[in-house]
């Protein structure tokens, strides 16, 4: 379980930096395009790392839509044109905080953490 340890910690990692990149909220947050490019880019490389999780460890938490992840992770590299930062800040506040308490509860359960 080490692999899945490094990309779990890398998860949380990612998810504690968008809360505090966006601890200003909502108003902060599409007023500044720093903001916006430094929260995308950990929502694209946090979507990675879920990528590379076992498919049996995640099948353990259905509370998480990992496809969807997957999805919106293509979403970010393919269509970023099309990325629109009220939707943005909806995965953020409706969907992060669900994923970084997951991850926590993962990390307890292979024992890294």
């Amino acid at each position: 379980m080490k692999g899945a340890t490094l990309y779990l910690l890398h998860i949380r990692e990612c998810t504690d930096r968008i809360a505090r990149y966006t601890r200003g909220g909502k108003e902060a947050f599409l007023a500044d395009e720093m903001i916006q490019d430094a929260v995308l880019r950990n929502l694209q490389v946090l979507a990675e790392s879920t990528q590379r999780l076992d498919g049996d460890l995640k099948a353990n938490h259905p509370e998480i839509d990992w496809h969807g992840i997957s999805g919106f992770r293509n979403i970010l590299v393919y269509q970023y044109l099309s990325v629109n930062p009220l939707r943005v800040w909806n995965v953020i506040e409706q969907y992060l905080p669900l994923l970084a308490g997951t991850v926590a509860r993962m990390l307890e359960e292979i024992g890294d953490e």
